[in-house]
C-alpha cells in the first residue's frame, strides 16, 4: 500500500529517506524553508551530493512520486505521515541544538489545527532520550490545540545513513527501529518499511531514541580503539594490519555480542595486567593513548557507583554473594568484588562473604598472594550457607549467578534491599515485595 508522505527537512537524511520512500512507489513532499533545495528536488535534482541518489530522485520526480514545497501546512494537509528530519546540531557546550526541531513542531501543529484526519509525526533526526515526549509532544499540542494518542500519533524512527552508502544504507538497515507511546497505532509505518529484510524492533520512545546514540558512540569507540592499537602496533615493529585480520576473524568473542551486556566491572588474572601493561608500553614510547588510559578509571568508576547505592541506602549490614572474580572458579585475584569489600569495609560496612566456590585453606599460589597483601582479614569474612548470609544482611550484593533463587526468595525479608550486580534473568530477580536494583539496568 502506497503512503502519502511530508519529509521536513531536505538536508542529508531528509533527502534520502525522500527519496528512497519516493523510489518504493509512495507520494512523497519534500519541506524546507531553502528555496533553493526545494527547487532542486521540485526539479528533479538532489540538494545534496550523495551516490547514486541524483538517479533515483530524477527517476522518482519524472514518476511524478517525488516533489517538494516550502509550505508547510500546505505539506501536512496533503499527506497522512510526516516525516522530521531536520539537523540537531551541536551548541558550544555539546548541548544539542533542538531549535529546528521546535520550529517544524510548531509548523506542524499550526497545521494540524486545521486537519480533520489522524495524522502521524514520526521524528527521524538524533535526539537524546526524552526529546520526543518532552519537547516534540508537547509542541505539537500546543500549537495544534489537539491531544497526541487521541488526534495524532507521534513515533521515534532513528535513521543509520552512513555518507557515501546512503542508498545502500537505507534499503539494506541494520535494523529497523518505530519507537512509540501506543502499538495500536503503528500499522502505516509497519506498512512502510515492510519490504526491509532486516530484524524490526517496536519499543519505547526513549529506548529507540537511546539505541540510535549508544549506535554512534560504539561506532566512535571502534574507531578510537583501532587507531591507538594500530599506533601502538606499528611503534613496537609489529604489523597492525596482520593483527587487525586476525583480531576481527573472531566472532565468537571479538566482534560479537560477547562482553556487551551491562552488567558489573571486570577483573581477573588478564584483564587489568594486560591493559596496564599495554598502556605502560605505550607511555615508553611517548605515546598518548586516551581511550585504552580511560579503560580502569572506567572500571573503578563502577565499583564506586556500587558503594554509593550501599551508603545512600543508610543500611550497613551487607551480605556479598560471590567473591571471586567469575562464576565458577575460586581465583580471586583482582576480582571486583574483592576490590568492592575492600572499599565497604573502609566506609564502616560490617560484611559478610558466601562464595560456594572459595575456600580460603585451598587457595594457594598467586591468588592467595593477591589475598594476602590486598586484604588478609577477608577469611573472617566467609559463611559456608548462604541463608546466613542473606538473613544477617540488610542489603545483598548479588554477585554471582550461582545464587539459587529460591533459597534466596526463602531466606529475603521485605525490609531487605537487593542490588544486582551480574544482571540475573528477569524470572531469577527477586520481585513483589522485595527491594531490588540492577547496577546499571
Amino acid at each position: 500500500m502506497t503512503r502519502k508522505i511530508s519529509v521536513f527537512g531536505l538536508g542529508y537524511v531528509g533527502s534520502v529517506s525522500a527519496t528512497c520512500l519516493a523510489s518504493r512507489g509512495n507520494f512523497v513532499l519534500g519541506v524546507d524553508l531553502n528555496p533553493d533545495k526545494v527547487r532542486a528536488m521540485d526539479s528533479g535534482q538532489s540538494p545534496i551530493v550523495e551516490e547514486g541518489l541524483g538517479e533515483i530522485l530524477a527517476q522518482a520526480n519524472k514518476a511524478c512520486h517525488l516533489h517538494a514545497t516550502t509550505d508547510a501546512a500546505a505539506a501536512v494537509q496533503g499527506t497522512e505521515i510526516s516525516f522530521i528530519c531536520v539537523g540537531t546540531p551541536s551548541q558550544r557546550n555539546g548541548k544539542l541544538d533542538l531549535s529546528g526541531v521546535q520550529r517544524v513542531c510548531q509548523d506542524i501543529g499550526n497545521a494540524l489545527r486545521k486537519k480533520n484526519e489522524y495524522h502521524w509525526v514520526v521524528l527521524r533526526s538524533t535526539a537524546l532520550p526524552g526529546t520526543t515526549e518532552n519537547l516534540v509532544v508537547p509542541a505539537l499540542e500546543q500549537a495544534s490545540g489537539k491531544k497526541a494518542g487521541k488526534d495524532f500519533a507521534v513515533c521515534y524512527n532513528p535513521e543509520f545513513l552512513r555518507e557515501g552508502t546512503a542508498i545502500k544504507d537505507f534499503f539494506n538497515p541494520p535494523f529497523t527501529i518505530l519507537g512509540t507511546q501506543d502499538f495500536t497505532r503503528l500499522e502505516p509505518l509497519r506498512e512502510l518499511y515492510s519490504w526491509a529484510s532486516s530484524k524490526k524492533f517496536e519499543t519505547s520512545i526513549a529506548t529507540a531514541e537511546m539505541v540510535k546514540y549508544v549506535c554512534n558512540a560504539f561506532h566512535a569507540v571502534k574507531v578510537g580503539f583501532a587507531n591507538e592499537v594500530g599506533v601502538l602496533a606499528k611503534h613496537l615493529g609489529v604489523d597492525a594490519e596482520a593483527v587487525t585480520q586476525i583480531f576481527t576473524s573472531d566472532t565468537t568473542l571479538n566482534i560479537s555480542p560477547a562482553y556487551l551486556s551491562p552488567g558489573f566491572a571486570f577483573g581477573g588474572s588478564c584483564l587489568p595486567k594486560d591493559l596496564r601493561a599495554l598502556v605502560h608500553s605505550a607511555r615508553e614510547n611517548d605515546l598518548r593513548m586516551p581511550l585504552l588510559e580511560s579503560i580502569l578509571p572506567s572500571n573503578a568508576e563502577h565499583i564506586e557507583r556500587v558503594v554509593e547505592k550501599v551508603m545512600h541506602s543508610g543500611k550497613r549490614r551487607v551480605g556479598v554473594l560471590g567473591l571471586s572474580f567469575k562464576a565458577g572458579t575460586d581465583d580471586l585475584r583482582e576480582s571486583p568484588l574483592v576490590h568492592l569489600v575492600k572499599r565497604l569495609l573502609g566506609e564502616g560496612c560490617q560484611i559478610q562473604i558466601w562464595d560456594k566456590n572459595v575456600m580460603l585453606g585451598k587457595l594457594v599460589g598467586s591468588n592467595r598472594q593477591f589475598i594476602d597483601e590486598y586484604i588478609p582479614h577477608i577469611g573472617m569474612l566467609l559463611k559456608e550457607d548462604v541463608s546466613d548470609v542473606v538473613r544477617g544482611a540488610e542489603v545483598i550484593l548479588v554477585g554471582s549467578r550461582a545464587v539459587d533463587r529460591e533459597v534466596l526468595l526463602g531466606t529475603l525479608k521485605p525490609d531487605q534491599l537487593v542490588i544486582d550486580l551480574v544482571n540475573l534473568e528477569k524470572l531469577r530477580r527477586p520481585q513483589g515485595n522485595w527491594g531490588y536494583e540492577g547496577i546499571c539496568w
